[in-house]
């Protein structure tokens, strides 16, 4: 089953049982998906699938952040619950070997010699690393190699 197909029952089955915080967060993670296709004007891939998942738990981590700091430790709980359960949509974390390996091939694949070459880097690897890697962390990965290769 694709991930799509699994939001959506998903949040059916969060509706049967009476689930708010799924079903209210399955609802705007669909929205979102439902936004981005009309902006592309086409269907959502896995992996830009993934990458809105990855966008709604940064949102989370903020909000989270945002709402401890105003002393709104009820709000940032709900935050909380939401973000664990949208990281549960989220394949296993890509362990540093892989990563790096990962890194290596995109250096190789785009034929990049320095540290100007980090877009195109970037570009090659995100797609095959979207919500298995923190993006920062495969930035700084991604600048350690290039100037340490050029």
């Amino acid at each position: 089953m694709d991930l799509k197909a699994r939001l959506h029952q998903d949040l059916w089955a969060a509706l049967k049982a009476g689930r708010k915080v799924e079903a209210s967060t399955l609802r705007l993670l669909l929205s979102a998906v439902k936004n981005r296709e009309v902006e592309k004007r086409g269907q959502l891939i896995e992996p830009e699938i993934l990458q809105l998942i990855v966008k709604e738990c940064n949102q989370r981590r903020d909000a989270m952040e945002q709402f401890r700091r105003g002393g709104r430790e009820d709000l940032a709980l709900k935050e909380a619950a939401e973000l664990e359960f949208l990281e549960g949509f989220l394949p296993q974390a890509m362990p540093p070997e892989e990563l790096l390996a990962k890194i290596q091939e995109a250096i190789v694949a785009t034929g990049a010699g320095s540290i100007k070459d980090m877009g195109k880097v970037m570009a090659c690897l995100m797609p095959q690393v979207a919500g298995r890697a923190d993006g920062s962390m495969v930035s700084r990965l991604v600048r350690q190699e290039l100037s340490e290769g050029g």
